[in-house]
């Protein structure tokens, strides 16, 4: 079923997702599927409130979809792989220009986690590789290495990630605004620490890093807000809330002992219990105001205005 509108003077197309509709797709992949490769021009998907129990890929050749569900606990995409970070996602977006709002992502393997049930293992839930991509009002639900932010220069809002090892990592060039970071320490072994970010810069002259602008980083347990997944890390908190999960030295430089120097690890203006800079590690870095400019600014990742140009205006 297609419906067309005018939106910011450009023509769109919007296609359904509805199970109980004949003349709606039924699940989110075809429709995906449906769209024409090289796709130049935004598609909307609207899926129907539900549960979807299904791995979904956005390949290379398919650009300009944006994924628009019914909100986060309503459209529900949900499957249960595990084991490689390479293969186990429940949703792969490899293309550039995407754009996904209210839709909550589920890896079920070992979420919601039970003390009898799966092992803890690599169980992701979004793998995101394509550049300029957006997700607005969207969940990541699982345990570890939940959220794959791997490459591209990525813009992440009102969203909630939730895992316990390393749940938001990769290499992308990313800045995640008002987010909530949700750590649960429950299903770590008693007395484990455990790990909010791995970010994977492994060249000085990579551009990309994580940036937290604005977010609650809250749950249960004790958590490094990150570690050094490659040689040249990068990930920066900014006036965000850090609860008492946060342990005192803050970060930890893992197979990267002795190069610390390498490292880019950062907090400004914070506040809540878990804030307290006074016995961070001694090599946390110390951003100049006009470094914390560079990175806090959406020009970091977009000097081209390509997030305005979404079909929703997410910039407010």
């Amino acid at each position: 079923m297609q419906e067309r509108f005018s939106r910011k003077l450009i023509d769109f197309r919007t296609i359904y997702v509805d199970p109980s509709n004949l003349k709606s797709f039924h699940t989110i992949q075809s429709a995906i599927n449906s769209v024409p490769s090289n796709n130049n021009h935004w598609i909307c998907i609207s899926i129907k409130a539900g549960t979807y129990n299904e791995r979904i890929t956005i390949p290379p050749e398919k650009p300009y979809i944006y994924l628009k569900g019914e909100g986060i606990g309503k459209t529900n995409v949900v499957s249960g792989s595990n084991d490689s970070i390479v293969t186990s996602a429940t949703f792969f977006s490899n293309a550039n220009n995407i754009f996904v709002s209210d839709i909550t992502f589920v890896n079920s393997y070992n979420y919601p986690f039970k003390k009898n049930g799966n092992i803890k293992s690599p169980a992701v839930v979004a793998r995101i590789s394509g550049d300029k991509s957006a997700f607005y009002r969207c969940s990541f639900l699982g345990l570890q290495d939940t959220l794959l932010d791997e490459k591209g220069r990525h813009y992440f809002k009102l969203c909630t990630i939730e895992g316990a090892i390393d749940f938001v990592f990769g290499g992308g060039q990313s800045i995640y605004e008002e987010c909530t970071l949700s750590f649960n320490g429950e299903a770590l072994d008693p007395g484990t620490i455990g790990f909010i970010t791995a970010q994977g810069r492994d060249d000085p002259k990579d551009t990309g890093g994580f940036v937290f602008k604005n977010c609650n980083v809250i749950g249960t347990g004790k958590a490094f807000l990150g570690r050094a997944w490659k040689s040249y890390s990068r990930a920066i908190i900014y006036n965000s809330f850090l609860s008492d999960i946060i342990i005192s030295r803050g970060w930890d430089a893992w197979y990267y002992v002795g190069h610390e120097n390498q490292l880019t690890f950062a907090e400004h203006q914070c506040h809540g219990s878990g804030s307290d800079m006074s016995n961070r590690v001694k090599w946390e870095t110390t951003l100049s105001p006009q470094e914390l400019q560079v990175f806090t600014s959406m020009s970091y990742i977009d000097n081209e205005g390509w997030i305005a140009n979404l079909p929703l205006n997410i910039l407010g």
